[in-house]
C-alpha cells in the first residue's frame, strides 16, 4: 500500500472512542489491536481490504511524467 495515501496505525480504544469502530468504507467492525488505515485524502478510518482497494485505484490515476515533459509544459503565470 502507498504510503502517499494512508497513515497505518493500531486500533486502539482511544481511536475508537473519538472516531468510530467502524470501517468508513465497508463498514466491517475493526478490532483492537488490528491494522487500521487512515485515509489522509477523505480523513477517515479503513480496513486493509479497502485500504488496499483504494490505493490501487489512486495509483493507476497517477500519470507520471518524465522530466522532458515537465520542461516543455512549463508555463509561466
Amino acid at each position: 500500500m502507498n504510503g502517499r495515501h494512508f497513515v497505518q496505525q493500531r486500533g486502539s480504544e482511544k481511536i475508537f472512542t473519538c472516531v468510530s469502530r467502524y470501517c468508513a468504507e465497508c463498514y466491517r467492525e475493526l478490532k483492537e489491536g488490528e491494522t487500521l488505515y487512515y485515509d489522509l485524502e477523505h480523513y477517515r478510518y479503513l480496513c486493509r481490504d479497502c485500504a488496499s482497494r483504494i490505493s490501487e485505484a489512486r495509483d493507476r490515476c497517477i500519470h507520471e511524467i518524465e522530466e522532458s515533459e515537465y520542461k516543455e509544459s512549463k508555463t509561466l503565470f
